[in-house]
Parts: structure tokens; sequence; C-alpha cells
């Protein structure tokens, strides 16, 4: 097993697989109604079943190289999550996504954990392009977009619909060239 250092204060990534599937419902518990807010995942993972159900997808894209999911710890807990919801090697292109519990918000932890999962992205394995979807009444996630050099490529009006209202969704996106300009000059 592996896990990236994310700085000096305890936080790492590191694969998030099936058999950590009790860690993440429990991480899931305590932070469902902050991450429920923008994201759909609290609704997916209810049980130990439907965790390990959602862990196991994540396996079979990886295995696909399709998709990866990586979990954020803090001093040896489950506290977030980064993943390649989308990876698409023949195009070039994939759609990094996030959760956080509330309790480590405004850490930086996804902004860093993002970072590494766009430089394997890029450096090792050739995308071109990364893109962030988010809402647009997600200034967090805006945020994180803003810290890691993407560009608002646009706004899909109303686009999905997601706890009884219609959502703005943006897209954010950082190209290859982009990146590495910015690893160049020390971000």
């Amino acid at each position: 097993m592996f896990a990236i250092s994310l700085g000096d204060d305890g936080a790492e990534v590191r694969p998030l697989e099936p058999w950590r599937a009790e860690e993440f419902l429990a991480h899931m518990d305590r932070g469902r109604e902050y991450i429920g807010r923008y994201v759909g995942l609290p609704t997916v993972v209810t049980d130990l079943e439907s965790s390990r159900a959602f862990l196991q997808a994540y396996a079979n894209k990886q295995a696909a190289d399709a998709g990866r999911v990586y979990g954020i710890w803090l001093d040896g807990k489950l506290v977030g999550g980064v993943m390649f919801r989308i990876f698409d090697t023949a195009e070039g292109n994939c759609e990094a996504g996030c959760w956080l519990e509330p309790a480590v918000a405004g850490r930086g932890l996804v902004t860093r954990a993002v970072q590494v999962l766009i430089d394997w992205a890029v450096e090792e394995r050739g995308m071109h392009r990364v893109e962030w979807h988010v809402s647009s009444a997600n200034a967090a996630s805006i945020k994180v977009a803003e810290r890691l050099g993407m560009r608002r490529d646009g706004v899909l009006r109303e686009s999905y619909p997601y706890g009884g209202v219609r959502h703005d969704m943006e897209v954010w996106s950082v190209l290859a060239p982009e990146w590495r300009e910015r690893s160049q000059a020390g971000r």
C-alpha cells in the first residue's frame, strides 16, 4: 500500500479500496449533510453494502483505466477524498472531483490532493485536459479550481437537478501545457 504525504500536517492521500468500505461508510456518516450539499455521494453510500459497491465500482474503473478514487487521511483518519470520475486516455481528458468532512474544511487538503492527481495525470499518463465540474453555488470548490490555476470554460445553466433544485454547473479546466508552466513557475 502506498501513501503520498500532502505536507507536514499529517495529511496523506491513499487509494480508497473496497476493503475500506466500513471506514468509508463511517466517514460518510460523519460528513453526510455537509458533503451532500452539492455532491450526491451521501445518497449513494448509505450502508455497508452500498459503500462496498461504490468502492468496488471504482476498483473496476481503475482496472479498466477509466477512473480512480483516493482517500484523504489526516492523522490516520479518513476525512475526505479525491477522484477521477472520468479518465479517458484515448481522448486525453479526465474529470477530477472531491469531497471533504466539515471538520477539516479550509486547510487546503483538497487543493493539495488534487495537485497530486493532476501531476500524475499530466506527467505520468499524458492527459491533456483535466476538468473540474462544480455547482455555481459551491464557492469553496470554485476556489479550489482557482488555486489550481484552472480557467472557467463556461456555465451549464440549470443543467442538473439535485435536492429538488436545478443547479448551474460550472466547468473549469487546466491544460497540460498550462499545468507544466505553473509547475515550472513554482505554483
